[in-house]
């Protein structure tokens, strides 16, 4: 007998069944990343609102560095959501069609350059208002003598302008950024790793998101047990101690949020393929 005879033909009904799943997954896709884009620039707005608003309010030193600090956090953030958010819901439209729509690849390098960098910056703007806030409660004197709005300014365009060049690494040393596996993001090369730059790339990605959270953990520790020890020892200065808990609190919340959201990442991507 023929091994073609027992191939059973699709009926239209089943094929109309697997259209009409792939649709609804489709759409699915497409309604998430617009509600996820949405939520995250909504609230971002709203932070960006109030923290604005605490900015002009509160003109003390230990305080206008950190909300500084927390105030471009809170922007980059908010760029991250809407232009990430804006090409996603793109490429979903376009049924992640990239040889059609970027055949020169410049947005999946654009979309590349945006993801490492609003990964990488919002880490290092959070291991920075950890130390700001460790040399406040450790260092008071120093911190109010020699850490002056402008060199706060001038830390924060620092850290920017390097998660930017981090960013273009691959574009200056002539390297695509590449689309994943599922078609709808692109980043470092991560699939059939034989050149030691795309490796490279991985590991001081990884290297530089965890070096963050690091710092992060140390100098929040650090604060933290700084101020329990003060609040055992004496009960004056109390409304001082209770803004420094509070921006401490504001900070470990950040902390968390982002080891759990980028830790697993971070950890997968420098782990040896």
């Amino acid at each position: 007998m023929s091994t073609n005879s027992s191939i059973q033909p699709v009926s239209p009904e089943s094929e109309l069944l697997s259209n009409t799943t792939c649709q609804l997954e489709e759409d699915l896709s497409i309604s998430f990343s617009i509600i996820f884009m949405t939520v995250g620039i909504l609230s971002n707005s709203l932070a960006i609102a109030i923290l604005m608003k605490a900015y002009q309010r509160f003109r003390q030193k230990y305080k206008s560095s950190f909300l500084l600090l927390a105030s471009a956090l809170v922007i980059t953030d908010f760029f991250g959501h809407l232009i990430n958010g804006t090409i996603a819901v793109f490429v979903y439209a376009s049924d992640k069609d990239w040889i059609y729509f970027d055949k020169s690849n410049i947005l999946c390098s654009i979309f590349g350059i945006c993801m490492v960098f609003s990964g990488l910056c919002p880490l290092f703007l959070g291991s920075l208002m950890a130390i700001e806030r460790c040399i406040g409660v450790t260092k008071p004197i120093f911190h109010s003598t020699k850490i002056t709005t402008k060199h706060v300014k001038m830390m924060l365009s620092g850290v920017c302008f390097f998660a930017v060049f981090v960013a273009l690494l691959p574009i200056l040393g002539h390297r695509d950024y590449k689309i994943q596996a599922s078609r709808t993001w692109c980043f470092y090369k991560t699939d059939e790793i034989k050149d030691w730059e795309d490796r490279f790339y991985l590991l001081l990605f990884a290297f530089l998101g965890l070096l963050a959270l690091g710092i992060s953990f140390v100098c929040n520790a650090i604060t933290g047990i700084s101020l329990l020890k003060v609040k055992f020892r004496s009960q004056q200065h109390r409304q001082g101690r209770s803004h420094h808990f509070e921006m401490v609190i504001q900070l470990l919340g950040i902390m968390c949020v982002s080891c759990i959201c980028w830790s697993p990442f971070l950890a997968n991507e420098g782990l040896p393929g």
